[in-house]
């Protein structure tokens, strides 16, 4: 049995680094767009866009599979490594090498969410009363809320900050649905689940602010505060709400981990947007 449990875990690890991959991909794609959006050609028209949304789908299925076996803060601090792979890839596709700082930064930030990745627990969390949805629905009303009003705004990092809370309330709602109905994949009993149909909700709020987002801000920047805040928030409601487990003892890797990924991220949103060279 141990062994058998041991095999999933990695089976769910597996599928939320391929998510990560994604994830990075997508981000890059979707920034293009973004930046070659007019009044005339908005950016949900454009094919580059269109494209990254279609990879962030994919990934986001990936994600909804490997939240079946691992806890809500395990597989968002497995993709929190998009800030990396976006970095990296950013700066090579402009033909610029990252400064000393940047690369620091994202490097304690990856190893602040590889600890909090690995402190999570191995039994499945008891299941929950459907409070839950209550208090989900109601996250979501006021995350759709701040997401028009902020959408006025010039600045990217509140809506950065509201993305990365929209998608994290996706992997809660899928983890909430999942916890609600077991261990097996009873189709009838999740369709009966209110949180499998907030997921949706979650998603167009994500969508919504992290497009705005980056049409307004780097998109190393962008993705740095997105993605941390959809790893680290989401994550600790989980234990709290849903009771996702934590190692016995490891406790303090938990809190040191997240205050490594926290001033990595303070750090990559305010590092100045990468540029290409100027051709002379």
């Amino acid at each position: 049995m141990p062994e058998r449990h041991a095999d999933i875990v990695l089976v769910g690890i597996l599928l939320a680094t391929v998510a990560m991959v994604l994830n990075s991909f997508g981000a890059l794609l979707q920034a293009e767009g973004a930046r070659r959006a007019t009044r005339a050609r908005p950016a949900a028209i454009q094919p580059r866009y269109i494209a990254g949304v279609a990879v962030d789908f994919l990934a986001w299925g990936f994600a909804v599979l490997a939240l079946r076996v691992l806890p809500v803060f395990a597989v968002q601090a497995i993709i929190g490594g998009t800030i990396a792979l976006t970095a990296v890839f950013n700066a090579r596709m402009l033909g610029v090498r990252l400064p000393v700082k940047t690369r620091v930064a994202v490097a304690v930030c990856m190893t602040g969410l590889v600890m909090v990745a690995a402190s999570a627990g191995s039994h499945h969390p008891p299941v929950r009363t459907r409070g839950v949805d209550v208090i989900l629905l109601v996250s979501l009303l006021l995350l759709a809320v701040a997401v028009l009003v902020l959408r006025q705004g010039k600045h990217s990092w509140p809506l950065a900050l509201v993305a990365g809370l929209g998608f994290g309330g996706t992997a809660l709602s899928v983890r909430a649905a999942h916890v609600q109905t077991g261990e097996g994949l009873n189709l009838v009993l999740l369709l009966g689940q209110p949180a499998t149909y907030l997921v949706v909700g979650f998603w167009l709020v994500g969508m919504v602010g992290y497009t705005a987002a980056l049409s307004r801000g780097d998109v190393g920047a962008v993705t740095a505060v997105f993605t941390v805040t959809e790893v680290l928030v989401p994550g600790m409601v989980g234990i709290q709400l849903l009771g996702d487990p934590v190692r016995p003892g490891w406790g303090w890797v938990l809190a040191v981990g997240l205050a490594a990924a926290l001033a990595g991220t303070v750090v990559l949103a305010k590092s100045p947007p990468v540029r290409p060279p100027r051709v002379r």
